[in-house]
């Protein structure tokens, strides 16, 4: 019996139509990097100062030519902002349901996520998903390290006092999100499509399934 599903975000759980990868490349092209398409896939999923670090400083072993690594990630944010504000984030289609339907089967339900308080907080915010609506949300900033690193879902058990792993339910839609799931030792590893990648990139990463998307996680777990 599943206890808690541990879900990512954008391109998970919410629809923000990729302008997080967007604005992180252009506010990394603005300091003077040349990230590839490869590049910005190689760190979905990732803490996005980690991203950013590792995008400039990697390049060119040295510090970004813009300015420091706070200075890019703040107008990466601006940039964010902007774009969010410009085309709101949303729900994907039957998410808020499948959510309702696994509290309504006694199942947990936390996000986590690459982006830090002030940027997840201002993100749910913005579609509704205020306090009751989701038993626990934790950032990047909230642990040592974010993905591949499990540490998101296991403070997420302790937020919701679960403490067997192999009945946590894990999703997401970039290949850390499922190295997290696995490296955490999840009873179950959902890969879901709803994101920027196809099957085939996704399902390179080990799992236990691939779903078109969080909504169908209740008919997984023959809850609908």
């Amino acid at each position: 019996m599943i206890e808690l599903a541990v879900l990512d975000i954008a391109g998970t759980t919410v629809q923000e139509h990729g302008a997080v990868y967007i604005a992180l490349e252009e506010a990394v092209r603005a300091a003077g990097g040349h990230p590839t398409p490869a590049d910005i896939r190689r760190w979905m999923g990732a803490d996005k100062r980690e991203a950013i670090t590792a995008l400039l400083t990697g390049e060119t072993g040295g510090p970004p030519e813009g300015g420091t690594v706070d200075a890019v990630f703040a107008d990466f944010r601006d940039r964010l902002d902007a774009a969010y504000a410009d085309r709101p984030p949303a729900p994907l289609p039957g998410v808020p349901e499948a959510l309702a339907a696994l509290r309504a089967a006694g199942v947990k339900v936390a996000l986590t996520t690459g982006f830090d308080r002030g940027v997840t907080d201002a993100l749910l915010a913005r579609i509704g998903w205020g306090d009751g609506f989701l038993d626990a949300v934790v950032c990047v900033d909230d642990v040592a390290a974010g993905r591949p690193a499990p540490y998101m879902i296991f403070r997420a058990m302790e937020a919701t006092g679960v403490r067997d792993v192999s009945r946590v339910l894990t999703a997401g839609d970039t290949v850390r999100d499922l190295e997290a799931g696995s490296n955490a030792g999840a009873g179950i590893v959902v890969g879901v499509l709803t994101g920027g990648l196809d099957a085939a990139a996704l399902g390179a990463a080990r799992h236990t399934h691939l779903l078109p998307g969080v909504a169908d996680i209740p008919g997984l777990l023959s809850l609908a």
